[in-house]
């Protein structure tokens, strides 16, 4: 093993790939605030019709999940080899936590948007109890991608422990 921790070209590509998901998601999750901001029919939308809020927690989770915790994912894998003084406990590991993680995060982000759009469109012209059917569907496939972005965060949180302490289930 090298005193370069971190160095297999496998390992930097899986760590530049974080970076790359963090940098789309911030221009996208900006341009989106931007959009809501600028656009007034788009904001009184979000703003004043029921479920339509829901458009703008896809836009919160698209920045939290999205440009904060890559760029957090991939700091902490640059920085854990190389502080514990060995290479990453699985490449594998590392390759399925980004996959799962955008998987999931892409799915809350869709389901949470066609929730709102649905919901807010329907509530103008029927009544509650008939948009909550609408929109039911949605918050399940939230829940169940959301599922999928907290498994990813625990594949991090094991591969992590495993470098860092040679931790042994």
């Amino acid at each position: 093993m090298s005193e370069e921790f971190g160095q297999d070209p496998r390992y930097r590509r899986y760590i530049l790939w974080f970076i790359a998901a963090c940098v789309i998601y911030s221009i996208i999750g900006f341009s989106w605030g931007v959009a809501v901001g600028m656009l007034p029919k788009l904001r009184e939308f979000v703003n004043h019709q029921p479920h339509a809020h829901l458009i703008m927690l896809g836009h919160g989770h698209l920045n939290l999940l999205g440009w904060v915790e890559m760029a957090i994912f991939a700091a902490v894998y640059y920085i854990v080899p190389r502080i514990a003084r060995r290479e990453i406990y699985s490449l594998r590991l590392v390759n399925i936590h980004f996959w799962i993680h955008n998987f999931g995060l892409l799915g809350m982000v869709v389901s949470f948007v066609l929730a709102g759009s649905l919901g807010g469109l329907a509530s103008q012209t029927m009544d509650m109890g008939e948009v909550n059917k609408i929109v039911r569907p949605f918050m399940i496939m939230v829940g169940l991608f959301g599922s999928l972005v907290l498994l990813s965060n625990i594949i991090w949180a094991y591969n992590l422990l495993r470098t860092a302490w040679r931790w042994r289930p």
